[in-house]
């Protein structure tokens, strides 16, 4: 076993790796829970505490 053996076991390793993680990322199961990770940014934030208005104008 050379050099070059070692290297294309650690091709098929590396590929076998990439497409596991796709795999796993494109799956049906996993689908809910990505479009609600990626419509956090457009939430609303109803949980953001704001200072009232009357606050806003005595800081100014």
């Amino acid at each position: 076993m050379d050099i070059n053996d070692v290297k294309g076991l650690g091709t098929i390793f590396a590929m076998i790796a990439f497409l596991s993680i796709v795999a796993w990322a494109y799956s049906r199961s996993r689908k809910e829970r990505f479009e609600q990770d990626g419509n956090m940014p457009f939430d609303d934030g109803d949980d953001v505490v704001m200072p009232s208005p009357e606050r806003r104008e005595n800081d100014e």
